[in-house]
């Protein structure tokens, strides 16, 4: 089952204030770090969307697909995840099925709820309303990429027989992430995987596939994994600490683990990893724990990586992914 997995990485974008590159180099190194990936063995790549963010944490995600899938030949292209209440599902079909054609079908659109007030005020939707937009959403762009005209109806959006074409040749898998039962029972029923962070959720997805009559096995799930993988974790954790303390609590800080204001930060680096969702593996302990998680869960078909926490120089990401391609990869497979 193991060899069914693809191994891959994670992409935020994030450029922060204390530890700030010029913009354009920036890009430039990361987009060189994904073609060498490729080259020495990963499967995947996946962006994430946020918008309005001091860091500059990519609000454009499938230009950013554009632009990899250009360079690359083999990876396959991801969200992970993309912010559905915020976009016309129209549109979203439309880029969508532009990408998969670009990439010869290398392109598959994860989506999520979202739950940055900020986002939702600028794009004129309601946080209240957000399980009716992704609901329509995902039905919308369905009947999008089939090829005949959508005749829709609903809470939140009227398509009157549009066609959106040209329509994808490979269809991409529409994926739904959360981290709550009702999201991921969502996932279950009406998207073709579960997009998964940090193994949340896991046994919910299971449970809804059996209540709705499937197998677990035929179940789908992209997993992004916040392991720290290197030859001495400990020390690659002292080292990238002051950026993985960042990341964590800016997300804390937006609410994406509960109400903002009411779940608190970490105070340091060692205290973020021992209680957040970081793991420290050298490649025995990763071989160990990875192929643990895929016998327990075979409905597991991706698992990727935070290439760069936010602020850490490309080269200091560059040696943990070396290390991940030459240790780990080929003993998994």
């Amino acid at each position: 089952m193991a060899a069914t997995v693809r191994y891959g990485l994670w992409y935020d974008f994030r450029n922060p204030t204390p530890w700030r590159q010029d913009p354009e180099s920036f890009y430039a190194e990361r987009l060189q770090q994904i073609t060498e990936a490729e080259a020495a063995g990963f499967d995947s790549v996946w962006l994430t969307e946020h918008h309005f963010c001091d860091d500059d944490y990519t609000p454009s995600p499938l230009v950013l697909a554009a632009a990899i899938g250009a360079r690359t030949q083999r990876l396959r292209i991801g969200t992970n995840l993309m912010l559905l209440p915020l976009h016309d599902p129209v549109r979203l079909a439309e880029d969508g099925a532009t990408l998969s054609l670009c990439t010869g079908g290398r392109f598959d659109l994860g989506l999520g709820s979202g739950y940055r007030q900020v986002e939702f005020e600028q794009f004129q939707r309601r946080l209240s309303q957000r399980p009716s937009l992704v609901e329509e959403g995902v039905e919308i762009i369905r009947r999008a990429w089939s090829g005949e005209p959508v005749d829709f109806t609903g809470k939140r959006f009227t398509v009157r027989g549009v066609r959106v074409t040209p329509a994808p040749v490979h269809r991409p898998d529409i994926l739904l992430g959360g981290m709550m039962q009702r999201p991921v029972e969502r996932a279950a029923r009406i998207a073709d995987g579960f997009l998964c962070t940090g193994g949340i959720g896991l046994d919910f997805y299971v449970e809804a596939l059996r209540k709705l009559g499937k197998a677990p096995r035929d179940g789908k799930v992209v997993l992004g994994c916040w392991a720290i993988i290197a030859e001495d974790p400990e020390a690659e954790a002292a080292r990238v600490g002051a950026h993985v303390l960042y990341q964590i609590n800016e997300y804390i800080k937006w609410g994406a683990f509960g109400p903002p204001g009411e779940t608190p930060l970490f105070e340091d680096a060692p205290s973020a990893i021992e209680h957040g969702l970081y793991e420290l593996w050298d490649a025995d302990t990763a071989v160990a724990e990875l192929g643990r998680l895929i016998a327990g869960y075979p409905m597991i078909r991706d698992i990727h990586f935070w290439a760069q926490f936010p602020g850490e120089p490309v080269e200091s990401g560059s040696r943990r992914l070396r290390y991940i391609a030459e240790k780990v990869l080929p003993r998994l497979r």
